[in-house]
């Protein structure tokens, strides 16, 4: 892929995940795999730095044997979610602006 993920960008990615529920770590992270090519890695000082900001919170679960980690978004998670959606809708329209200028141009 030609485009970067910037930090923003996944910040959005990861808190829209969680908006949808709570989720573990590794189901996380493959959600976001899925979708971009980024290690396990990167996400996880994603995931300390949103804690670290208040954006979620985790709490353990206990699954066969081993301790599941959980993460969660808060109330301030939640805002910023919506923030990150609003911020993206606007900044789509004015790339697919630029991009659709060039579509035009190619039809004549």
């Amino acid at each position: 892929m030609a485009f970067q993920i910037g930090s923003g960008l996944l910040d959005a990615c990861v808190l829209s995940v969680l908006a949808e529920g709570d989720i573990y770590g590794y189901q996380l992270t493959q959600q976001i795999r899925a979708h971009f090519d980024i290690s396990e890695s990167t996400l996880y000082p994603v995931l300390r730095r949103l804690q670290k900001d208040g954006a979620l919170e985790t709490y353990d679960e206990p699954f066969q044997g081993r301790n599941r980690r959980y993460y969660r978004l808060t109330a301030e998670g939640r805002a910023l979610s919506e923030d990150y959606r609003t911020e993206w809708m606007e900044f789509r329209e004015k790339i697919d602006g630029f991009l659709a200028k060039g579509e035009q141009h190619d039809k004549k």
